[in-house]
């Protein structure tokens, strides 16, 4: 009976050891944006390197917010600028934008030109940078990565990724002339889906469906004009004539930094993947409030309502009078007019 036993049991052991699969380590090459792409990429990358994958940063000489990432490898190349001209630039930039009358829809279609005119040649420096560097390259090469994750609003990942032969994983938050979808071949209906700058919501009259419906169509008008230098520089590399928006087409997932708590819904191909909340700190318990004294608090909670549907006109000045305890509240109230 025992020898029965523990030939049972060392034939479920031995299929069990049949059925583990074996993990691996990784060789990961990534290539991030600048700015606050690095930021919502950095504790991914610094997750995957603890994990026990070889992971390499290749990033410029000079950035901003770019640097040295835990548990990882970090290479970099000379650029063309120097900090203090990537600040200037960037200010220049921000200001320029942010004094555009925004107030008809004909300004906003001339601010996303003027967007589209501004980033090709910000996102174009590292490109030419990088993709120029044969060092650099060659020793990219012998590291024999395994894929790559890149920030596609630079297209010096897709470009690399596409001159190394490895496969391109995508990280986005969104995308000024909407690659993504162009790429990916994904349906955007332009009766509920509203363009970039646009102001719009699933929600249109219309007058901004046919606005919206003409920037739809203008979409890859505009990527060939944001991507236009990008293209040559990705022939030149490929020696092949090629767009971005082709070796975009080739990648194998899409993770898009958003989801649809903040985002108006819109459909998505099955290599896109939602990591919206990947970057929010773990819920904590609320801490505790007394509402036996507290009517500020329960002013907080319906004077908003109130305001939004415009059924109250505040009195401010009577603020500092009010009582607090909830049975005078009503009291509170009262300094307010209601129409």
């Amino acid at each position: 009976m025992n020898d029965m036993i523990v030939r049972m049991a060392a034939s479920v052991l031995l299929l069990c050891l049949f059925c583990l699969a074996s993990a691996e380590a990784g060789n990961l090459l990534v290539i991030p944006a600048f700015g606050s792409h690095w930021t919502g990429m950095r504790p991914l990358v610094e997750e995957l390197g603890r994990r026990g994958n070889q992971v390499v940063v290749v990033i410029p000489e000079e950035s901003l917010n770019m640097g040295p990432a835990q548990h990882t490898t970090t290479l970099t190349y000379p650029v063309p600028y120097t900090k203090t001209q990537l600040q200037e630039s960037m200010n220049a930039g921000i200001n320029g934008l942010l004094s555009v009358d925004l107030s008809t829809d004909l300004a906003r279609f001339q601010s996303f030109v003027n967007t589209m005119d501004m980033l090709k040649v910000i996102i174009t420096r590292n490109a030419e940078g990088l993709l120029s560097n044969k060092d650099l390259m060659k020793k990219l090469q012998d590291y024999n990565f395994d894929a790559i994750l890149t920030d596609p609003f630079e297209p010096v990942g897709p470009i690399a990724a596409e001159y190394l032969s490895i496969p391109a994983i995508y990280i986005q938050t969104s995308h000024p002339c909407g690659v993504d979808a162009l790429a990916s071949q994904c349906p955007i209906p332009a009766s509920y889906v509203p363009q970039p700058l646009t102001h719009f919501t699933d929600c249109m009259n219309f007058w901004q469906r046919s606005v919206n419906l003409l920037r739809t169509l203008f979409q890859p008008m505009a990527c060939r004009r944001m991507f236009a230098r990008a293209d040559e520089i990705a022939s030149h590399v490929l020696q092949i004539k090629t767009s971005v928006v082709e070796i975009m087409s080739r990648a194998a997932l899409w993770f898009m930094h958003f989801d649809f708590v903040f985002e108006l819904p819109r459909p998505l191909m099955p290599n896109m993947i939602l990591i919206g909340g990947m970057d929010s700190k773990k819920a904590g318990p609320l801490s505790q409030v007394s509402f036996s004294n507290s009517c500020h608090f329960t002013l907080l909670l319906i004077l908003p309502l109130l305001v939004s549907t415009n059924k109250v006109s505040l009195n401010l000045a009577k603020e500092e009078k009010c009582c607090c305890s909830i049975c005078n509240c009503t009291q509170y109230f009262q300094s307010y007019s209601v129409y």
